[in-house]
């Protein structure tokens, strides 16, 4: 994974107050933590942050004014529920060579066994360890051919060279369902709720 830089400058200015004055003036309010050492407060250009948080797991090098360099990763993301901005970002300081427990995102490809069988996701992503600086974008499932009842468990899906799952290998990623075992549940419960609304008009 390669690294983005991007340069950072320390706050000193705290409150919903100084963040809204921060926003205005595009960029994002941020915290570094990790390796037992006090929070730092940062302020991150907007525009550059946002296209490198489109990465998951993405490394950053912080380029701090007066205060050197630090690896990170992004921890925490907020973001405005209406219009999406970026609100601020905790971020997980690093070093190289160290490991890190992250979640990667799942990507599927292939197609299921004729029959109409529906893909359930148990997992949307999976916890993996790896090495800081070598932190994949994502695993790949195949389900090729798979029928109803199949499942695939964490233990099967093969992991990038010096990844390791932190997750109990027989966790449940994704099964294959029979998407007419799931029209009876739905008309079930529709019949139900139909009934519940007859009676209350009865009363």
């Amino acid at each position: 994974m390669s690294e983005v830089r991007i340069a950072a400058e320390p706050r000193t200015e705290f409150g919903k107050g100084a963040a809204r004055r921060t926003r205005r003036e595009g960029k994002v309010p941020a915290v570094v933590y990790g390796h037992g050492a006090d929070p730092v407060h940062l302020s991150l250009p907007g525009h550059d942050l946002m296209l490198a948080l489109k990465t998951p797991n993405v490394l950053i090098s912080l380029d701090i004014q007066g205060g050197g360099s630090e690896l990170v990763l992004p921890k925490a993301v907020q973001r405005d529920p209406i219009k999406g901005f970026l609100e601020h970002v905790d971020l997980l300081a690093v070093k190289r060579g160290e490991k890190v427990t992250v979640e990667v995102p799942i990507h599927i490809e292939g197609e299921l066994a004729p029959g109409g069988n529906l893909l359930e996701h148990v997992l949307n992503t999976l916890p993996i360890e790896a090495e800081a600086t070598h932190l994949p974008e994502a695993v790949t499932v195949s389900v090729e051919g798979l029928e109803s009842g199949a499942a695939i468990q964490a233990k099967d899906i093969e992991l990038p060279a010096g990844s390791t799952l932190a997750v109990d290998g027989d966790a449940v990623v994704i099964q294959v369902v029979s998407a007419q075992a799931e029209e009876p549940a739905a008309e079930a419960a529709e019949g139900e709720g139909e009934e519940a609304a007859s009676e209350a008009s009865e009363a």
